[in-house]
């Protein structure tokens, strides 16, 4: 699966918000305040309306009020993701939009549609279609040769008209667009590591994913240790290549129960905890595994990867980040940066820089810029071109 565009409206600094043409890997930066956190939030809205509904995502951010952008309370917040995947063997451009209004004090779903075309030409099919807590579900949609008359519609009404309909109808196999769209959103992982948590010895017991924090390092290094021998084999490979002196790192559990990370310094015979290595050495071993999953998330989010990092380390980590998002092996990877050292590794297609216009966000693609094109055609790099001001409005105002 891999998300092509992004369409937003009212959703916070979104007031009237659209990014076409993302690639698999994407590069957001832009001023605090900007709008790259908020960004992001759109999918854990979406992961929370899911696992809930619309109105507990809704207050979980301060109520409809402080989501909806100022001034525009009486319209509808509107989400719309254009994605590509394969249907009925094809690859497919599916879009689902979600509109949400306030009633009587309530968040509910407007009117939510999964959509795609079924030929390069024509109007889109609706394969769901619902409104105010009732519509239907089309359950043949591999029939693409059948005219949209000739659909098997299911009908149905939710329990309320806060729930998603992808929520009820996207754990049936049979209808494939809307499970697929679920999986995306179930599986979807930001990554905001917290050095200090990351530090801590855990209790004793099993996880599979690194959590958003890193928490849980010490538990998922085990789990790929003992379940994917080969895999840590590699990430061990090149913690050696990366920090200098380090021989090897192990999950161990102690005598109460709990499990701690110890990593070897070949320069010493007893290795330290994780406690006092220093944040660097973590948080790279912290990426490494978390871009190492053997089960890699379809949509990953990295916040400010730069943070504690040496800047000779960022050619790597963009390029672990490339591999991650290559089509087959991981999923698709948006990240967050205010370092010129992450922009310098950016390709042009890659990048993309949000600006601050009347109170709202706006997107720039570095691809589209031409003066921007002609200058790294001239082997210049994004990130010096950062540094002298030649990114058009990416600096806030003095």
């Amino acid at each position: 699966m891999h998300i092509e565009t992004i369409r937003l409206r009212n959703f916070k600094v979104f007031r009237d918000f659209e990014v076409v043409d993302l690639p698999r890997l994407a590069i957001f930066v832009g001023a605090n305040g900007t709008g790259k956190t908020t960004l992001f939030d759109v999918f854990g809205f979406l992961k929370d309306a899911l696992g809930n509904n619309v109105e507990t995502a809704i207050r979980k951010r301060g109520g409809f009020k402080e989501v909806v952008t100022r001034g525009h309370e009486q319209e509808s917040i509107d989400i719309e993701i254009q994605f590509r995947i394969e249907l009925t063997g094809a690859d497919r451009l599916v879009t689902y939009r979600l509109e949400i209004v306030e009633d009587k004090g309530r968040a509910i779903v407007q009117r939510e549609v999964l959509r795609y075309k079924r030929g390069r030409y024509g109007s889109p099919y609706h394969f769901l279609d619902f409104a105010r807590g009732s519509g239907y579900a089309v359950t043949n949609e591999e029939d693409f040769n059948k005219t949209e008359e000739e659909l098997d519609r299911e009908e149905q009404t939710l329990d309320n008209d806060s729930i998603l309909a992808i929520k009820g109808v996207g754990q049936f196999q049979r209808f494939k667009a809307a499970s697929a769209f679920r999986e995306l959103i179930e599986n979807w992982h930001i990554s905001d590591f917290h050095i200090m948590a990351a530090r801590q010895r855990v209790e004793s017991g099993v996880a599979e994913h690194l959590s958003e924090t890193g928490d849980n390092l010490p538990l998922v290094t085990q789990f790929i240790f003992e379940h994917h021998k080969p895999v840590f084999e590699e990430v061990i490979r090149k913690m050696k290549a990366r920090v200098p002196g380090i021989e090897e790192v192990s999950a161990e559990e102690t005598i109460d129960g709990h499990v701690v990370l110890r990593f070897k310094d070949g320069s010493f015979k007893d290795p330290f905890i994780s406690r006092y290595v220093s944040d660097g050495t973590l948080k790279m071993f912290a990426y490494l595994i978390l871009l190492h999953d053997p089960d890699p998330h379809a949509l990953l989010c990295i916040e400010e990867p730069e943070n504690q990092l040496y800047p000779s380390l960022m050619p790597d980590l963009i390029e672990e980040l490339r591999i991650y998002a290559k089509k087959g092996r991981g999923g698709q990877v948006f990240v967050s940066s205010h370092s010129p050292d992450v922009l310098n590794q950016a390709r042009l297609d890659e990048t993309f820089w949000l600006t601050k216009l009347q109170g709202c966000s706006v997107v720039h693609h570095a691809a589209d810029d031409e003066q921007l094109k002609a200058l790294v055609e001239e082997g210049e790099q994004l990130g010096y071109l950062w540094r002298q001001g030649l990114i058009p409005g990416i600096d806030p105002a003095p």
